[in-house]
């Protein structure tokens, strides 16, 4: 298959970069590139591009990499949605989400794939000696009974 990419020229830390088309199998900095297309320096900007060859190996079947293709959108030379290419990081679960999940053994953390375990907050010191003191026992007052009425009792006459 063949892939529109860019291919890294410049010296250190002075990047600029070839836009070719190749075969996705081969490495960039190979040489051996099928046609070269234009140039892109990142610095300032300068792009130097071939709208018509580009628009013809698409054509072709030729699929040009997420920011070769996000290039070409700001460009006006293809129409469609840019692509994200930054990092792809795993969600963070929300705090209802940790809520409701049961709890486990402080020892034993275990996660799936993906998964991110967030322990709950370190308790603070006056939390920690609440705990520590006996709470004072507060005894009930004891029940007294009441006095059931008895029937007054008459003299024996």
């Amino acid at each position: 298959m063949l892939m529109i990419r860019f291919q890294r020229i410049g010296r250190t830390n002075d990047p600029a970069f070839r836009i070719v088309v190749l075969e996705k199998e081969r490495a960039a900095k190979a040489g051996n590139i099928v046609e070269l297309l234009g140039t892109y320096n990142p610095r300032s900007k300068a792009l130097t591009l071939n709208e018509e060859q580009v628009k013809h190996w698409i054509s072709m079947g030729a699929q040009p990499t997420d920011s070769i293709h996000n290039l070409l959108i700001n460009k006006g030379i293809i129409q469609g949605k840019k692509i994200n290419v930054l990092q792809k990081h795993t969600p963070q679960k929300n705090e209802a989400a940790i809520a409701a999940a049961p709890t486990q053994e402080v020892g034993a953390p275990t996660a799936s794939v993906g998964e991110v375990i967030v322990e709950a907050p370190m308790p603070t010191e006056a939390e920690v000696a609440a705990e520590a003191e006996p709470a004072p026992e507060v005894t009930p007052a004891p029940e007294v009974p009441a006095e059931e009425e008895k029937p007054a009792e008459t003299p024996a006459a």
